[in-house]
């Protein structure tokens, strides 16, 4: 998977995250909040693997 990639399914899933844990709230389920808060991390960690990608790519282009 590409680093744009990475970056793109990680926005996502922070969306989707942010989503079900404002959901959750509202519905007093915590179940879908903790299930939001994790898809939210999950994305975030996404997010910085194409980060890190785009880094080591960056690097290795300079040698």
């Amino acid at each position: 998977m590409s680093s744009i990639e990475d970056k793109i399914k990680g926005a996502a899933n922070q969306v989707a995250g942010k989503i079900k844990e404002n959901i959750g709230r509202a519905t007093d389920n915590p179940t879908l909040e903790g299930e939001g808060v994790a898809q939210n991390l999950k994305g975030k960690a996404q997010e910085t693997k194409g980060d890190v990608k785009d880094a080591v790519k960056s690097s290795i282009d300079k040698i």
